[in-house]
């Protein structure tokens, strides 16, 4: 049975300035949002966008996300415990971050952003799509660095069955990892691919709603449940619930590309 290495929180120490591995993942998620960016500008010209609009872009996202991040974990998640300490709505570099407020946070972004410069939403939105599940399956990686968000527990016999000694002595699923591969890595070469050819209005940010929502959906039930509507944690968890207008939009935005 594996046990989890209970990985210091912090990188590295800069004199009093302590480099968390949680603010590292983020920081690459950005460089790769840049670097496969830039990539998509150059070999996608029909999307109409430069590389500066790749750099003011990332300016946007990450105040989306960064803002929605934390305003969806405080609302959504444990709006109890942060309205008891206000002050620690402010820690970001402790972890705590929800995707469906930092997607939030990110659709108002790009709405301004395209408002601004002239752009249309949805150019902006099918463009950005494939190059965002990297940066989830980092943030995934920063979970399990911190020792966050983990799994049910499993069966001792799973060979990847993993103990969380701060937690409790039982083998749990690694949900974090799971959730890396899929709503991370597997989601991005799909919506790689998808995008590689010119498609209609929509359709490359249905496919990210759909796979993501999909994905998270069933993560969920490997994850330890938070507290779902009225309580259900076992049946519906507030992640399912979150995701499930993702799906449902994202059937609506596929179909309505094609005509």
């Amino acid at each position: 049975m594996l046990i989890h290495p209970q990985f210091d929180p912090v990188a590295l120490k800069l004199g009093p300035l302590a480099v968390r591995w949680y603010g590292l993942m983020y920081l690459v998620a950005f460089l790769a949002f840049l670097w496969l960016g830039k990539r998509r500008v150059q070999s996608q010209p029909w999307h109409g966008l430069t590389p500066r609009d790749i750099d003011d872009l990332l300016f946007y996202g990450v105040l989306g996300v960064v803002i929605g991040g934390r305003l969806g974990q405080v609302l959504f998640y444990e709006p109890a415990y942060y309205f008891a300490h206000p002050l620690e709505i402010f820690a970001v570099w402790k972890g705590g971050m929800s995707f469906h407020g930092g997607f939030l946070g990110v659709l108002v972004a790009v709405g301004l952003y395209a408002k601004r410069h002239g752009l249309g939403f949805w150019q902006l939105t099918d463009f950005i799509a494939p190059l965002v599940p990297i940066g989830l399956m980092l943030g995934r990686i920063g979970n399990f660095i911190n020792g966050e968000l983990w799994g049910r527990p499993a069966s001792a016999e799973l060979p990847w069955a993993m103990v969380f000694p701060h937690v409790d002595t039982l083998p749990r699923h690694p949900s974090q990892l799971y959730q890396a591969f899929a709503e991370g890595l597997l989601l991005w070469m799909l919506l790689w691919w998808f995008s590689s050819t010119q498609r209609p209005r929509m359709q490359v940010s249905a496919v990210f709603l759909m796979g993501y929502g999909v994905a998270r959906w069933c993560g969920e039930y490997f994850r330890e449940p938070d507290h779902g509507i009225f309580g259900l944690s076992y049946v519906v968890s507030m992640g399912q619930w979150l995701s499930l207008p993702m799906i449902v939009v994202g059937v609506v935005l596929f179909v309505r590309g094609k005509t």
